[in-house]
This record gives structure tokens, sequence and C-alpha cells, in this order.
């Protein structure tokens, strides 16, 4: 700064220097990109709202349009997958038991497909005013989050309907499993989605792996094949190492009950220790992508 003396002369007056934005160490900024994100919880609950309300906008079923997409591909599998194939005949209650693991990964594949895409396609937003831009992923977790819950209450009626409600204490399963889930693709979502900004390929890339990545979980096929194919085989291990086939595994546990007696089906030992291992290795992760995202943003709305 500057200051005049007694004779008129103008001196400057030495100060240190003080660091503008955000702090970029491992530590402290974690914390302060939290306490942003936090100060504009209003802002993130209107993202969602907007995100929901703008993919059935012009609807007239609306919500139910939520439904279709999982239903046609429970119809799919279970005619080409459940009958053709004689998959059913193995599997005990087989549409439960698909639509349980369409759910769970359809929870994923929505948080990834959309929070990859949720800087750019909020690049207007980016360019005219500062804001934690961790909110844009993180609305796209809310509203995959929504449509989950739409899904996740339909499976429930069903097995209402089909006199196999989850009543046992397996059902604590389910919060693991949606919590694995919530971590692990958040974590991708904001790497995915900071990295897209900068090389478009990165959505049309993870669309593909997506579609290959589906059948790496145990989705339209029992762990029981998985099992008797490479069992006790360090390939197996790799196999169990992915957190989506753990939470697929978990919300089967859940909410598949005629898998829980089902001989030809494998459950991991201690799945539940698994589970919290692979949700403490994800919180890992969830820190780092949150810090590799907050170091990649400060050029967003130049190549925006």
């Amino acid at each position: 700064m500057t200051e005049a003396n007694a004779g008129g002369t103008v001196r400057t007056v030495a100060e240190p220097l003080q660091s503008i934005g955000r702090d970029r160490s491992f530590g402290r900024g974690t914390w302060s990109s939290v306490g942003e994100v936090a100060s504009h919880r209003q802002l993130l609950w209107r993202l969602i709202t907007r995100e929901i309300q703008a993919k059935y906008k012009n609807s007239s079923l609306g919500i139910v349009w939520s439904l279709m997409r999982p239903l046609a591909q429970l119809l799919i599998y279970y005619v080409a997958i459940g009958q053709v194939l004689g998959a059913a005949r193995s599997i005990p209650d087989f549409a439960i038991f698909v639509f349980t693991g369409l759910t769970a990964w359809t929870l994923y594949s929505e948080i990834i497909t959309s929070g990859t895409n949720s800087v750019v396609n909020n690049g207007g937003l980016v360019k005219k005013v500062y804001l934690p831009r961790e909110i844009f992923p993180l609305a796209a977790v809310g509203a995959a989050l929504f449509n989950f819950a739409v899904q996740l209450a339909i499976l429930i009626v069903a097995t209402l309907v089909l006199g196999r409600p989850p009543l046992t204490l397996d059902i604590l399963y389910l919060p693991l499993s949606v919590i694995l889930i919530l971590v692990f693709a958040t974590a991708l979502a904001l790497v995915l989605s900071a990295l897209n900004v900068y090389l478009r390929d990165v959505q049309h890339l993870v669309e593909i792996l997506l579609l290959v990545l589906f059948w790496a979980s145990p989705i339209v096929y029992s762990t029981g094949l998985v099992h008797k194919a490479i069992g006790g085989t360090i390939w197996e291990q790799i196999y169990l190492a992915n957190p989506v086939t753990l939470a697929v595994l978990g919300m089967q546990k859940a909410l598949w009950v005629a898998g829980s007696s089902d001989k030809a089906q494998f459950w991991p030992d201690s799945l539940w220790l698994n589970m919290l291992t692979a949700i403490a290795v994800c919180l890992v992760l969830l820190w780092i992508g949150q810090r590799v995202f907050s170091r990649l943003q400060a050029n967003f709305a130049q190549e925006l």
C-alpha cells in the first residue's frame, strides 16, 4: 500500500503477499472446499431440483419415465437370459435378482454419466459467477439418488407382492451398499467432470466403459457361476475387489431373500467386512478426487 509523509512525499509500504483463491494444500484445502459447498447448500438443492424437473419437462408421464428404462432392461434380460438361456431355472426369483442388480447399477451409472457432463453442461454459470464448482457433480448425485429411491420403492413393493419381503437382519446390507456406491461414484464423477472440461472425448469413453463394466458385476448372472469358473484364484479376488460388485452383492443379500437359501449362490466370506473396507478406501479416493478437481478447476471458465 502507499502513504504520504509530512513532506508530502508518497512512498510504498511493503506488506506480505496474500494468496487469493482456495488453499491448495491437501488438508486445509479440503475443509475449505467442504465449507464452500455447505455455504451454497441452497443453490445445490435448487440445482438438484432443476436436474429432476428438466428430465421430465413437457412430459405427460413425468417420473414414470425413470422406471421405463430399468423395467425395459429387466424384461430384456429376463426373456433373453432368464428364459432363452435358462438362467431363470437355476436362479430362484430371477426377476427380483435381476431388478436388484439393475437398481444398484442404475444409481452408479447415472452418477458417472451425469456427473461427467455436469460442469460442461453448466458452462454458462461457470463463466458468469463464482461458486464452488463441486456442486455441479454433486447435483448429479442428488438427482440420481432421487431416481434410485423411486426404483427401490418399486423393488420393495415387488418383493411384497411375490411374498418375499426382506424382513431379516440382512437388510442392513442395503445402507452399506448405497453408501459404497455413492462414495465410489462421486469420487469418479469429480475427476471425470474436471477432465471432461479439458478433453471432451472423456464423456464418450465413459459411455463405452460403462457398457463393458456392466458385465463385471453379478447383475444378470450369479456369483456362483463366477466362483465355479475362477474360484480360489487371484482373478476371483480382483473380481470381488470391485466396489460395484460388492455393492450389488450387498443389495442382493438385503433384498433377494431367495438367494440366502440358494446353495448355488456364492456369498464371499465376511461380505460386510469387505464392504466396510471398500467404503474406507473409497473415502480416500473421494478425498483425492476432490483435491484433483480443485486443482483442475482454475481454468474451467477459459476452457468453456
